[in-house]
């Protein structure tokens, strides 16, 4: 009996050990984010070299580059205006979306006038800082890698996932936000 005994506290004492947490059964090493952002790295450098070919074939106009990440030029520059878009003004454009061999997807017909207030309405992410360039009665031509247009999603329709886009851009309106004068 003191046998049994003592073999029963040895296994109780060796048992009190604590749970063991469990292991993961697949361990992540961060691989598969490197590869996706060097993938994602060489197709910006790949829409860029495209978009570098086009400016330098185009004699015609005088391409600028924005720190945002698209270049553009202007069709009719108003010279006269002074007024700078700001936050919560409310615009009216126009514009039309082709890929960047000129073919047309969407017509400004298509898309029709947008009434848009500025930084308070979501826009595709270049258009949404290509419109604050301009002044009324402003018309340019924006390029943009996919990034700046609809990245990976494309619009679901017509846009096709990871398409660089150039866009004729028009603002019509503007209807200046009294608080931001303040």
């Amino acid at each position: 009996m003191r046998f049994f005994l003592a073999v029963l506290l040895v296994i109780s004492v060796a048992s009190c050990g604590g749970p063991e947490p469990r292991r993961p059964v697949e361990v992540k090493s961060g691989s598969f984010f490197k590869e996706s952002i060097e993938r994602t790295k060489k197709l910006l450098a790949e829409e860029e070299k495209a978009i570098q070919e086009i400016i330098s074939k185009d004699t015609v106009h005088e391409y600028m580059s924005n720190p945002n990440g698209f270049w553009y030029y202007y069709e009719t520059k108003n010279d006269t205006a002074t007024y700078q878009l700001k936050s919560g003004d409310q615009i009216l454009f126009s514009y039309n979306l082709m890929n960047l061999e000129g073919d047309t997807i969407y017509t400004v017909e298509e898309i029709g006038p947008k009434s848009h207030v500025i930084d308070k309405q979501q826009l595709f992410p270049g258009l949404q800082n290509a419109v604050k360039l301009l002044k009324i009665n402003e018309k340019a031509t924006f390029l943009f890698p996919s990034p700046l247009a609809f990245g990976y999603q494309g619009d679901n329709k017509a846009i096709g996932p990871k398409t660089p886009l150039k866009s004729s851009v028009e603002l019509h309106t503007i209807i200046i936000d009294n608080d931001s004068l303040n």
